[in-house]
């Protein structure tokens, strides 16, 4: 799977999310932070392991009330949803290990 890097100002709404079957991963941050970039080849490298995962780039910041809903703080910040329920997060990460951690805990089969 190949990650779209560009975060993007056109955000689902937080209720078409919450509407959501199967895992989906949002990724909050925008495309000048720093840590962003730092962060996108350990994102890249986790998330070529499980191409049936959707991930979601999101623009965030002053103003974006999407973001404010999942309390994010930091970038990027990676939010896991399972049929819209958030399961786990992931802040900043170093290291594809602690996305790894996350990802296998997810269900293999979801209805």
């Amino acid at each position: 799977m190949t990650l779209n890097p560009l975060y993007t100002p056109n955000a689902p709404t937080r209720e078409s999310l919450d509407a959501l079957t199967g895992v989906t991963v949002l990724q909050f941050g925008v495309n000048w932070c720093g840590h962003c970039q730092a962060a996108a080849p350990f994102i890249s490298e986790a998330f070529a392991n499980f191409p049936d995962i959707k991930v979601i780039p999101i623009e965030d910041g002053a103003g974006r009330p999407l973001g404010r809903s999942f309390k994010v703080k930091l970038w990027p910040t990676l939010v896991f949803l399972v049929n819209g329920q958030e399961v786990g997060r992931v802040v900043r990460p170093t290291d594809s290990n602690v996305i790894f951690d996350v990802l296998n805990k997810l269900p293999k089969k979801v209805n």
